[in-house]
């Protein structure tokens, strides 16, 4: 995993639904700590909304680490879908396109076993390489969550942790970026 070659990805971890998931503090702060991640390592990211009217924002703490927490549409971050795939909307992949040479996605988000899964599925099928973090995904049954996970694996998605992400797209220490970075797991 590169981040010169990553694109990170959060999907629908949104009011009215993280709260009844497992881990719902947890899986947050996971994605908050991604996106700190990439913000510093100048990895783009796209953050979903699955049916925003109904379900709700995305949770304030990610919407507060975003430069711009609009809709795509206004040339922000946002991507709002109906879709349980975020390549079912056209807006995502465009968005997604405009950083040629970003190969890579880093997926996060819930629930694991519908919109998480169903998109890694189809980024695969478009011949992305995909990794899912697994302390970063969540859904409302254990048993959803383990065997999504082992889905996405089965497809060819990576399994990883967010450390792992971390690392990887660090390389090395002794810079400013893994001083800062590595404050975030004392």
């Amino acid at each position: 995993m590169d981040a010169a070659r990553s694109t990170l990805v959060i999907v629908d971890v949104q009011d009215k639904l993280y709260p009844a998931c497992l881990d719902p503090v947890e899986t947050v702060d996971a994605c908050c700590f991604l996106l700190k991640c990439a913000n510093r390592l100048s990895v783009p990211a796209i953050i979903t909304e699955q049916y925003p009217k109904g379900l709700g924002r995305t949770s304030k703490p990610i919407l507060d680490l975003l430069d711009n927490d609009a809709n795509v549409a206004d040339g922000g971050n946002v991507v709002s879908k109906i879709s349980f795939s975020c390549v079912g909307e056209d807006s995502f992949v465009t968005k997604l396109e405009e950083n040629p040479g970003r190969d890579q996605v880093v997926v996060a988000g819930m629930e694991t076993h519908v919109c998480v899964l169903q998109t890694v599925i189809e980024l695969l099928d478009r011949g992305r390489e995909v990794f899912v973090v697994a302390d970063a995904v969540t859904s409302r049954k254990q048993h959803d969550r383990i065997f999504g996970i082992e889905r996405m694996r089965d497809a060819g998605a990576r399994i990883v942790t967010r450390e792992s992400v971390m690392f990887e797209w660090l390389r090395v220490a002794g810079t400013p970026e893994f001083k800062e970075l590595s404050a975030l797991i004392r």
